[in-house]
């Protein structure tokens, strides 16, 4: 089984949670409003310290590996994943955000090799918006998020 872990961050504004996602780049992606965790596979390393690796690599952010807290993993049977989350309380600007990149020939067969990044934007959502937004296979995450933040383990 594949492994991934990640991060979900998340702030209170006007006393409505807000959480942060990502936008997959590349042109699989282009149009299509799905949004994701920021969040990657691992083999051979801690969960949390996959998830701090991948969120960097994702984000440009750094983030203190003891202001993690510990949401939950699902297993997604579609692709044989489990996924390990964490959520930290962190109010980040989406415009400074700075994805890693990788190479792909674009158009497929036509020989000519393009950068994308692998997210292309961040953005703040409401919950409900939030859980209409992401992929499918996180809407458990999100959910394991708005339990444990309504029973007082986030604040």
């Amino acid at each position: 089984m594949k492994r991934s872990a990640g991060i979900l961050p998340y702030r209170v504004i006007n006393n409505k949670v807000q959480v942060y996602l990502e936008h997959p780049g590349g042109p699989f992606w282009e149009g299509i409003d799905k949004w994701s965790i920021c969040k990657g596979e691992y083999k051979y390393e801690k969960a949390k310290d996959a998830a701090i690796r991948e969120f960097k690599e994702e984000t440009g952010f750094k983030i203190d590996k003891e202001e993690l807290i510990f949401i939950g993993s699902h297993k997604v049977l579609a692709s044989n994943k489990l996924i390990t989350i964490f959520a930290i309380k962190k109010d980040l600007d989406p415009s400074k955000m700075k994805s890693n990149t990788f190479i792909k020939e674009w158009p497929k067969g036509s020989g000519i090799i393009k950068e994308f990044p692998e997210m292309d934007k961040g953005q703040w959502f409401d919950i409900d918006e939030a859980k209409d937004k992401i992929f499918d296979s996180q809407v458990e995450i999100l959910r394991k998020f708005v339990d444990k933040y309504n029973n007082g383990y986030l604040s």
